[in-house]
C-alpha cells in the first residue's frame, strides 16, 4: 500500500518505461557515490526502485554522502550533435577524433560512450543473452561473409505483430513498442546543438518540448554495441522513413566516427519487427561484403549524388555516394526519397548506411512474398534465417549451432539469390526510382 501510494504521488504508470507517463512525472532520484576515487569525481544516479549498495571494495573510494532530492522533471545523459558539415580530420582504423566537451573538458568520444555505457547493461543483465560468448567467423571465399551464431534468438526477441505484406501500416498503441521499454534501456538522449559544436551533458532535463530522439540497447543484439536510434519517441511515429529522422541516422553514422560503426534500416515486409519507427546500428571491426563489392556508375544526380549498382552481388540493389559537390544533406535527402518511393508503392527494402555516412546501400527483396507463395522450401524456413539489412549486407545471424557449422559461401550465395529480386524486377524498379528523383516526383 505504500508503494502504491508512494507511486501516486511521483506519477507515472509504475513501470519505469519510455511513455510519456514517466518521462514527464516528477521524479525521486538517489544521488549516491558521490566519491573521490582517486581524485577523480565521479557522481552515479540511481531511481529509488533498485537496491543500492554503499560499500565498496576499494580504499581509494570515499562515500561522502547520500541524499534524496525532488527534481521537476525525468534527467538523462544526451548527446547534442553538430548539424553542420564535418570538417576532414585524418582518421586512424578505429580510433575517432571528435571529442566531446563537458565543463570546459576533453571527454571520450561519442562511439566510446555508446560502447561503455551498453557494456555497462550487459553486465547489469539487461540483455536477454549475452552476445560475447557467441562464436563468430569468416567464411572462407570470395565474398568473405561472416556468420554470428546466436542460438535461440527467435525464441527470445519479440514477435512481429502485424502483416508483412504491407511496407506502410498505421501505429498501434496497443501492441509492443518503444514507450514500453525501460529506462533502464535507455543509454542517451540524441539531439542537434544549438552551437554547432558537439557536447555531452551526463544529467540533462527532460522539457515537453523536447523531441526525444533516443539511443537505446537493443535486447537481442546481433553484435557489440547493437543498439536502435528511436527518432521523437513521443511521436509514436510508424515504421515509416522521412527526410527528417533519416537524416538524424546521417549523424548517427557521422557522430560515431568509424567505419566500422554499422548503422541501418528494415522497412516492413523486409525483416523490421516492430511498427514504431527505429534504426539499428552495432560496432563491427571489419568491413561486411556488401561495403567491399564492385560498383558501376548508373548516373549523378543534379545535386551531385552519385548513383551505382552492386555489380556480382547476390542481392540486387543501389549505392548512392556523395559526390564532389554534394553534402550528407544531399545524400540523405536523395536516398530518403527513394525510399518514400518505396514504400508509398509497397517494394519493401534495406538500407545500410556506410563509411561515416558518406555511402548508402538500398537493398531490395521480395523473401517474404515469395515465403507466403511457397516458394521457399522447408530446409531453407528451417534454418530461421530472417533476412534484414545486416544478413543482406552479408553478415549472416544462425540461430542453429548446425547451420553454423556447415555454412559456406555456396550456401549462403544460395540464399542470398533467392531473397533478391530478379534481374528483370530490379531492372524495372531501378528505372522507377531513377525517374522519381529526376522528375522530383517524391
Amino acid at each position: 500500500m505504500e508503494d502504491k501510494d508512494e507511486q501516486e504521488k511521483l506519477g507515472g504508470c509504475g513501470r519505469n518505461c519510455l511513455s510519456k507517463c514517466c518521462l514527464s512525472r516528477q521524479v525521486r532520484v538517489l544521488i549516491v557515490g558521490v566519491v573521490t576515487v582517486k581524485n577523480v569525481h565521479v557522481e552515479q544516479v540511481r531511481t529509488p526502485s533498485r537496491k543500492l549498495s554503499t560499500s565498496s571494495s576499494s580504499s581509494d573510494c570515499l562515500l561522502i554522502r547520500q541524499q534524496l532530492q525532488w527534481l521537476n522533471v525525468l534527467v538523462m545523459p544526451i548527446i547534442m550533435v553538430s548539424m553542420a558539415e564535418p570538417l576532414t580530420v585524418p582518421m586512424g582504423d578505429d580510433k575517432l577524433q571528435s571529442k566531446y566537451f563537458e565543463n570546459g573538458e576533453v571527454q571520450s568520444s561519442f562511439l566510446d560512450k555508446l560502447l561503455q555505457k551498453w557494456d555497462d547493461r550487459l553486465r547489469r543483465g539487461l540483455f536477454h543473452y549475452d552476445i560475447t560468448t557467441y562464436e563468430r567467423k569468416v567464411i572462407p571465399g570470395e565474398y568473405g561473409f561472416i556468420t554470428q551464431l546466436v542460438e535461440g534468438r527467435d525464441l527470445k526477441k519479440r514477435p512481429t505483430e502485424f502483416r508483412v505484406d504491407k511496407v506502410l501500416q498505421p501505429f498501434d498503441e496497443a501492441k509492443f513498442n518503444f514507450t514500453k521499454i525501460g529506462l533502464e534501456e535507455a543509454l542517451f538522449r540524441f539531439e542537434g546543438s544549438e552551437n554547432e559544436k558537439a557536447q555531452y551533458f551526463h544529467d540533462s532535463p527532460i522539457s515537453e518540448s523536447d523531441p526525444l530522439n533516443f539511443i537505446a540497447i537493443n535486447v537481442s543484439p546481433i553484435g557489440h554495441g547493437h543498439v536502435l536510434l528511436i527518432p521523437r519517441i513521443k511521436n509514436l511515429l510508424p515504421q515509416r522513413i522521412d527526410q527528417e529522422s533519416f537524416l538524424l541516422a546521417f549523424y548517427l553514422s557521422r557522430e560515431a566516427g568509424s567505419p566500422y560503426f554499422k548503422v541501418g534500416y528494415n522497412s516492413l515486409g523486409a525483416f523490421a519487427t516492430i511498427n514504431h519507427l527505429h534504426f539499428q546500428a552495432f560496432y563491427l571491426p571489419m568491413l561486411l561484403p556488401a561495403e567491399k563489392a564492385i560498383t558501376d556508375t548508373v548516373t549523378t544526380l543534379g545535386n551531385g549524388v552519385r548513383v551505382l549498382r552492386l555489380v556480382n552481388y547476390p542481392v540486387k540493389g543501389i549505392a548512392f555516394e556523395c559526390g564532389d559537390n554534394s553534402s550528407i544533406q544531399d545524400l540523405a535527402a536523395t536516398i530518403s526519397n527513394a525510399c518514400i518511393y518505396l514504400q508509398d508503392n509497397n517494394h519493401p527494402y534495406n538500407v545500410l548506411i556506410s563509411d561515416l555516412g558518406k555511402r548508402v546501400f538500398l537493398f531490395l527483396q521480395n523473401y517474404a512474398e515469395k515465403r507466403s507463395r511457397g516458394e521457399v522450401s522447408q530446409e531453407i524456413m528451417d534454418n530461421q534465417v530472417n533476412p534484414a539489412v545486416w544478413e543482406l549486407s552479408g553478415y549472416m545471424v544462425l540461430k542453429r549451432r548446425e547451420d553454423y557449422g556447415k555454412a559456406t559461401e555456396e550456401s549462403m550465395l544460395g540464399f542470398l539469390s533467392l531473397v533478391s529480386l530478379s534481374e528483370e524486377k530490379y531492372r524495372e524498379l531501378q528505372e522507377n526510382i531513377l525517374n522519381a528523383l529526376f522528375q522530383g516526383k517524391i
